[in-house]
């Protein structure tokens, strides 16, 4: 049913292949030595392959019978009305030949989600979640309640929840180059990627589109990392904000496309504290990023709360099209953003060539090069290109810095 790993020492943070020859003459000796015991989960480590032709058939046996440090490896296809709940230490699952689609067709693990995690350090690779609805409308394709979550190259479609987080202040979730969108219940309290009191949130090379009222991306997180990702709710979206920060906290928001549709349910695109903030450091920096606005009458780019003081912003190189000024806290660094025309700008969010000059040599004097950066600032070095995919700036696109998410020309 799977390969397994055998005589790994893991002592003094080494890892090397221990001989059976080796494991023979301490059996001799009467002195096999306790580490090998008690990594014998690991040392027993398997692929278990889910698949309509196989032993096991949906994924929900695998997590009744995977064991710390297992890879599930789950054929491609669609699984209807299959639900499960992970409680590994370490797991990796991948959808192997193709994308795996979980579809949930009425059913929802612990009456939450299609799956619920609830391990420690879990990866999960080239898996859809969608349909995900419960008697309380927020079900979602995952909720992780614990442990250190890794998603990569997935999809949440159509659910009341893309991901839904618990509140554990120690957990951790990444996600790269995935995609959610159409979550939502259509109340405003459910969103494409919600994110409870977490330690750390992490999102790139990711695209956020068409959330049902609710955000496209809320995060109660105590640091996040937003950066590189298409945030647009684009042609007949009725997302509320793109992007919220709710209680505030350490956030980064760095080379992002994000976009306003002209249906939107809520004039502002970028909301920090607006539920009050309960973060120890209240933190806010907005590099390089590419505003779209277009709502017939403008509406508001950036929203921060708090009394004076309270919050530091940082706001630097951003390119705000369709919208007003930003309009920042007293103290806040605000340096080389530009305000233009929707018409400045490509189908690919990309400045026109006459426009890139225009940007260039009217934002010439307040345009903010990487040696310039302030402190704790660092200039971006990728970029967003759709769909799902991060690149890195070529040394042209570095020499030539515009305001945007965009710098290079084609």
């Amino acid at each position: 049913m799977g390969t397994a790993n055998y005589g790994y020492d893991t002592m003094h943070g080494g890892l090397f292949r221990v001989g059976f020859a080796r494991i023979a003459h301490w059996f001799a000796c009467g002195a096999f030595p306790f580490f090998v015991l008690i990594n014998s989960s690991q040392a027993n480590a398997e692929v278990l392959r889910v698949g309509p032709s196989r032993l096991l058939t949906v994924p929900s046996q695998a997590a009744a019978l995977a064991r710390d440090g297992d890879v599930v490896e789950i054929d491609a296809g669609e699984y209807r009305g299959d639900v499960a709940v992970w409680t590994q230490s370490r797991l990796s699952i991948r959808g192997q030949g193709g994308m795996v689609k979980l579809v949930a067709d009425g059913h929802a693990a612990e009456s939450k989600a299609i799956w619920v995690m609830r391990g420690g350090d879990i990866r999960i690779e080239q898996i859809t979640f969608t349909g995900a609805r419960v008697l309380h409308r927020n079900g979602a394709g995952i909720r992780f309640e614990k442990g250190h979550l890794q998603i990569s190259s997935c999809r949440f479609l159509d659910n009341e929840n893309g991901i839904l987080t618990a509140a554990d202040p120690d957990s951790q979730l990444d996600i790269e180059f995935s995609e959610f969108g159409n979550n939502g219940d259509g109340s405003g309290y459910s969103h494409n990627l919600y994110v409870g009191k977490i330690a750390r949130l992490r999102v790139t090379g990711s695209y956020f589109h068409h959330a049902r009222v609710g955000h496209l991306l809320k995060s109660r997180a105590q640091v996040n990392d937003i950066s590189y990702n298409r945030l647009t709710d684009e042609e007949g979206g009725h997302a509320s904000y793109e992007l919220e920060f709710p209680n505030g906290g350490v956030a980064l928001v760095m080379g992002n496309i994000i976009e306003q549709s002209a249906t939107t349910e809520n004039p502002i695109i970028i909301s920090y504290g607006a539920e009050g903030l309960g973060s120890a450091s209240n933190q806010l920096f907005l590099v390089h990023n590419t505003i779209v606005d277009r709502r017939f009458i403008a509406g508001t780019p950036l929203a921060v709360h708090g009394k004076p003081g309270e919050v530091a912003v940082v706001a630097i190189n951003n390119l705000l099209l369709g919208s007003g000024a930003l309009k920042l806290p007293v103290a806040a660094i605000d340096r080389g953003n530009f305000n233009g025309s929707l018409r400045e700008i490509n189908a690919d969010y990309r400045l026109l060539d006459r426009s890139r000059w225009k940007v260039a040599a009217e934002n010439f004097k307040d345009i903010v090069m990487p040696l310039s950066l302030p402190g704790r600032v660092f200039p971006p070095t990728m970029e967003y290109l759709h769909p799902l995919q991060v690149v890195p700036l070529t040394d042209a696109a570095r020499s030539t810095f515009v305001a945007g998410a965009v710098q290079s020309t084609k």
